[in-house]
């Protein structure tokens, strides 16, 4: 089934929906998440994008260049590309191609969130925080707009999930799973107000 990878990626969002109440504010360190950030060279993978009902299949290529710019380019099995994109060393995006379905402002904008939030780039230690409640610890980064949201288990040695979040919900939520070599093995990522998804499966490295 084609909704398979997405399926599994995302079968455990489902229960982490939900406006965060009654946080606590806690002191720590924030750069202390940093060790979940993932550390690539070149990594590829089995991909599933599902923007409004419009379906796209095909294997996701991240690079990091000579110039320190991390290049991702979104191609199917035949290497025609989807997109072309890079984060840039000094923290800009960059389209250098991209399908006329998806050459709209809101879509390149909601991938280069997305992949932020997940890459974990463009993180303020400075104006970072740290909350918590029963079961989770919330390191919370704010963003021009919005939050970035990284939720760790108590002990702080599992990253449970992502959140990009305006005030009042959260708008996306991501997982990654096994997470070996700093290299994730699966992502996920589900946005809440409109139907986009997105699944990764690594097939190499």
């Amino acid at each position: 089934m084609r909704y398979l990878l997405l399926s599994s990626c995302l079968l455990l969002l489902l229960s982490c929906a939900g406006v965060h109440k009654n946080l606590q504010t806690e002191t720590g360190d924030v750069n202390l998440i940093q060790k979940f950030k993932p550390s690539l060279t070149v990594a590829l993978y089995k991909t599933e994008v599902n923007v409004t009902g419009k379906y796209l299949s095909g294997l996701l290529m991240m690079k990091m260049m000579p110039d320190s710019s991390l290049r991702m380019v979104f191609s199917n099995e035949m290497g025609f590309k989807f997109f072309d994109f890079a984060f840039l060393p000094d923290g800009s995006f960059k389209v250098f191609s991209i399908i006329k379905q998806m050459d709209k402002k809101a879509v390149k904008t909601t991938l280069q969130k997305d992949f932020e939030l997940v890459l974990m780039r463009g993180l303020d230690p400075v104006t970072a925080y740290i909350k918590s409640d029963s079961q989770f610890v919330y390191y919370i980064f704010p963003q021009p707009k919005g939050f970035y949201h990284y939720v760790t288990n108590k002990a702080g040695n599992k990253l449970v999930r992502m959140e990009r979040a305006s005030k009042k919900k959260v708008v996306v939520e991501a997982i990654a799973i096994n997470n070996a070599e700093a290299i994730p093995d699966s992502v996920g990522i589900s946005h809440k107000n409109f139907n986009f998804t997105i699944g990764l499966k690594r097939i190499a490295q």
